[in-house]
This record gives structure tokens, C-alpha cells and sequence, in this order.
């Protein structure tokens, strides 16, 4: 192995560590952080902490299954297949569980009066439990067939009747299936369709607040912290959309074009970005959201300084704000305005 490539691949081995750590400590502070804080139970807050869940497993499963795959071990073919599609199923479920946000905050704004009635929690734990059911569905299709096994076998000494190969993922995954069935039917349409819900959550929300006539009134508070929480969320899909479009336009490449040469070193910035989306949302949630910026504070002061930390229950209630909202909303008059409800 050439000098400059092991060099490579230690420093992204070292990076992938840290990615991999950052991932893990993060994200069960997101987890953790909702837990203790009762106002951070809410809908919204439910797919959050699925997104969360998932970037835990990218650290602790998939990065160091990556690592492994990188030292180009030989392994049998299906075992290989499934550490790939583990990697698939992940993504799969960080993209809905952001579907699912984005239109939850759609519904907040579009239908503010009547959301607690259409939102339950039990609606959002069965819309969760489709989006892992389907990530499942399409990250392990290629188990059930649509994989490179056939093309190795028709390539001389590609593989042997062992089934053992070099475990790596192109080597395993069709990108017929990477391109047309995960790219353009599972990660590109839901993308462009977040793009067009949060411009529709933007337009209203700027509609309503042109609406005001005192930019200190009930109603525009509500929607003032709709449209900073928007922002917020819509920065973590952007963020998502920048991680993982580049390995997918290489997946293209690679597809249309074989023959064109694609440099080790971008290969593995393209892998990183995709691994390292997964501990860059507890850092937007920690500057973006005060609510959970609060709960890490309260966390590392309690738990990890050992100082005494307020109890969740002194923390203003979600409810009362709730109620704050509506009571407020109702006492407008000439015109009465709509009553709000706000959990976040």
C-alpha cells in the first residue's frame, strides 16, 4: 500500500473515532435532555429523539463497522451485505424521521387551533413506527436479492463458491439500487419535498406576523418562536442535505460513468460527511434551541460537576404557556384572533 494512502486512511480512521464518540455523547444527551425536561415531550420532540436514536447507532454500530470495512477484511458475502444495508436502514430513518418533523411543524402552523386534536400521541408514536418499518423495508431490499452477488459470479475469480469477498460497499451494494431505488425514490423526493414544506411553513408564518398590528401581541409571540424554530430545524436538514448529497452524486458517478477515476481522499471525506451529520444536530439543537440548551446545562452541572441543578419540575410548565396562549389569543378583539397552542 503506497505511503500517502496508509496516511490517509489512519487520519481517517482517527477522525471517524472522534466522529464516532462526539455521535454517541451527543445524542444521548438528546435523549436524556427530553427525559428530564417535560416540556420537551412534545410530537415534534418524539421524532427528534428517533433521528437521535438513529445517529447513536451510526457511532456505536456503524462507524466501527466502517473502520473495519476500510482494513478491506475478507468476509463472507452476506455478511458483509448486512453490515452494508445496516448503514442504509439508518440513513433511511434520519430522512423520514426529518419528513416527519417537517410536516409536523407544517401542521403547527397551517392548523394551530386544532393541531392537539390531529397530533396525538399516539398518532406520533404509530407515524415513528412507520418510519422505522419502511427504513427497515428499503435499507434491506438488497438483502432480499438486489445486490452485486450475481455480477461477482459472472466475473471470473471475483468470488468463489465460499461467497467470501473483500468486505466493502461497493463491492456488495448494486448502485443500480443505490442510484435509482435509494437515491432517486428514497432520499432525493423526500429532500425536495422538506424543501417545499419549510418555504410553505416560511410563507405563512411571514403572512401571519404581517398580519399583527402590535409586534408585541400573543399571536406574534407564537409565531415568532414558530419561525425560530423552523429555522432551526430546517439548518439540520440543510445540514443533512450537504452530508450525504455528495456520497449519492458519487454513487451517480460511479454508475454512469466507470471509467471516470474517483480519488481515494474524496471517497473518504464524502464517507465522513456522511457519519459526522450524525453528532453535528445535538450541537444546532444546544445553540438553536433554549430549551435544550437549558437541559444540557442542567445535565453537565448535575451529573458531571456534581453541582445541585434546579428540578425539571421548577422549570415554567409547557402547559401553562399552552394555556397562556389561548387565554390571550381568545381575550383579542375586532378581529377576535385564533386560539394558539404551543408546546415548543
Amino acid at each position: 500500500m503506497p505511503e500517502d494512502l496508509s496516511a490517509a486512511k489512519a487520519l481517517y480512521m482517527g477522525m471517524e473515532v472522534v466522529i464516532a464518540v462526539s455521535s454517541v455523547i451527543g445524542n444521548v444527551m438528546v435523549v436524556w435532555a427530553v427525559k428530564i425536561n417535560r416540556s420537551l415531550r412534545d410530537t415534534t420532540f418524539c421524532f427528534i429523539v428517533s433521528l437521535a436514536l438513529a445517529d447513536i447507532a451510526v457511532g456505536a454500530l456503524v462507524i466501527p463497522l466502517a473502520i473495519t470495512i476500510s482494513i478491506g477484511l475478507q468476509t463472507h458475502f452476506y455478511s458483509c451485505l448486512l453490515v452494508a444495508c445496516t448503514v442504509l436502514v439508518l440513513t433511511q430513518s434520519s430522512i423520514l424521521a426529518l419528513l416527519a418533523i417537517a410536516i409536523d411543524r407544517y401542521l403547527r402552523v397551517k392548523i394551530p387551533t386544532s393541531y392537539k386534536r390531529v397530533v396525538t400521541p399516539k398518532r406520533a408514536g404509530i407515524a415513528v413506527f412507520v418510519c422505522w418499518t419502511v427504513a427497515f423495508i428499503v435499507g434491506l431490499t438488497p438483502m432480499l436479492g438486489w445486490n452485486n452477488l450475481h455480477n461477482l459470479q459472472r466475473t471470473n475469480g471475483s468470488i468463489g463458491p465460499d461467497l467470501i469477498v473483500t468486505c466493502q460497499f461497493e463491492n456488495v451494494i448494486s448502485m443500480e439500487y443505490m442510484v435509482y431505488f435509494n437515491f432517486f425514490g428514497w432520499v432525493l423526493p423526500p429532500l425536495l419535498f422538506m424543501l417545499i414544506i419549510y418555504s410553505e411553513i416560511f410563507y405563512m408564518i411571514h403572512k401571519q406576523l404581517n398580519k399583527k398590528v402590535s409586534s408585541h401581541s400573543e399571536p406574534n409571540k407564537y409565531y415568532d418562536k414558530e419561525l425560530k424554530l423552523a429555522k432551526s430545524l430546517a439548518l439540520v436538514l440543510f445540514l443533512f442535505a450537504v452530508s450525504w448529497l455528495p456520497l449519492h452524486i458519487m454513487n451517480c458517478i460511479t454508475l454512469f460513468c466507470p471509467e471516470c477515476e474517483k480519488p481515494m481522499f474524496l471517497i473518504f471525506i464524502a464517507i465522513l460527511l456522511t457519519h459526522g451529520n450524525s453528532a453535528v444536530n445535538p450541537i444546532v439543537y444546544a445553540f438553536r434551541i433554549k430549551k435544550f440548551r437549558t437541559a444540557f446545562q442542567r445535565i453537565w452541572k448535575q451529573y458531571f460537576c456534581c453541582k445541585e441543578a434546579p428540578p425539571p419540575e421548577s422549570q415554567p410548565s409547557e402547559r401553562l404557556d399552552n394555556n397562556h396562549y389561548i387565554a390571550a389569543a381568545v381575550a383579542v378583539a375586532d378581529p377576535p384572533e385564533p386560539a394558539l397552542e404551543h408546546n415548543v
